[in-house]
């Protein structure tokens, strides 16, 4: 990889093929009801019908195959809200390679519960994604083990992918939205664009309970900030500065929806796509809902990057019926 930290365009091309060995390509489909809600053509990219439910897993499988022996021998320490972890997790099973995730309290149970299928040791540690960072870290320190950030260059490569995928899917896409946590899929998004389809806009979405990427691509400076977002796949208070570099250099723009946005948008999926996405996953069309008035007439996809919601997250999600 890249002395900046980035995969270049053909890493991401290259990863295709280890992508292809291990995961199905993934539908990119129009739901007229959700073309409706938005006012223009939309076409979804359902990243949850990987088979751990996230997009995440993309980067995983090419981490996977790029380890070298010393961290094969020593293995895997990472820190996630739950998708990236069951990715590394599933990197783990796939190169035989120990894996620790740290994750904070009260975190996903259907995600923990996937990651520990995968073989991981899951170990609890702080009130949010950054102190369990800051765990993993030390502990892979203390270990020898590989410390896996969330946006490495291979997991970006890896879930650069899915940007090839929309393009090859719908040539004529005009419009990419994609929810930021750490950014790897917005900035893999924005590096498959520059190179590929420089005419495509890429649009990034965070929740407003939740907004250190965001500020920190408009004040162009790594800021922190409060992060009291349910969407735990965008709930981080620390910005990550190579993910930041890319998308300062090439977003169109960069948008936050309210908690209710999100809820909003995940019943949408319910009601008009039969599909179920985690609130992080449906922040791209609580975005694109968000921005009618500019998307009209365009062609858009919108990335539901996740769909692993607990049955009662669902439950709390459907109680107030009738809100779509």
């Amino acid at each position: 990889m890249t002395a900046t930290n980035l995969p270049t365009i053909a890493e991401i091309e290259a990863a295709v093929a280890v992508v292809r060995r291990h995961l199905a390509v993934t539908p990119l489909l129009r739901h007229p009801g959700l073309c409706a809600l938005v006012g223009t053509e939309v076409r979804v990219k359902h990243e949850e019908h990987h088979g751990v439910g996230a997009f995440k897993v993309r980067g995983g499988v090419v981490l996977a195959e790029r380890l070298d022996d010393a961290a094969r021998r020593a293995g895997l320490v990472t820190a996630s809200t739950g998708n990236h972890g069951q990715s590394i997790a599933y990197a783990g099973r796939v190169a035989g390679v120990p894996v620790t995730v740290a994750v904070p309290e009260r975190a996903n149970s259907a995600k923990v519960a996937a990651m520990r299928a995968l073989g991981a040791e899951v170990v609890e540690a702080g009130k949010d994604f950054d102190d369990a960072r800051a765990w993993a870290a030390e502990r892979a320190a203390g270990t020898g083990a590989r410390f896996v950030g969330a946006t490495e260059p291979e997991l970006l490569a890896g879930v650069g992918t899915a940007t090839l995928e929309i393009l090859e899917q719908d040539p004529t896409v005009e419009v990419i939205v994609v929810a930021v946590g750490g950014g790897s899929g917005a900035a893999s998004a924005c590096l498959v664009t520059a190179a590929r389809a420089p005419h495509v806009e890429v649009i990034a979405v965070q929740a407003e309970a939740a907004p250190a990427a965001y500020r920190s691509w408009r004040e162009g400076r790594l800021v922190e900030a409060d992060c009291s977002t349910a969407a735990e796949g965008v709930a981080t208070r620390v910005p990550f500065a190579n993910t930041q570099a890319v998308l300062r250099d090439r977003l169109a723009d960069f948008v936050l929806v309210s908690e209710e946005e999100l809820r909003a948008a995940a019943v949408a999926y319910v009601a008009h796509a039969h599909s179920l996405a985690e609130l992080a996953g449906a922040a791209s069309l609580a975005a694109a809902v968000k921005l009618r008035d500019r998307l009209a007439g365009r062609r858009v996809a919108v990335v539901l990057s996740g769909g692993n919601v607990t049955v009662d997250q669902l439950r709390a999600l459907l109680a107030p019926a009738g809100r779509i």
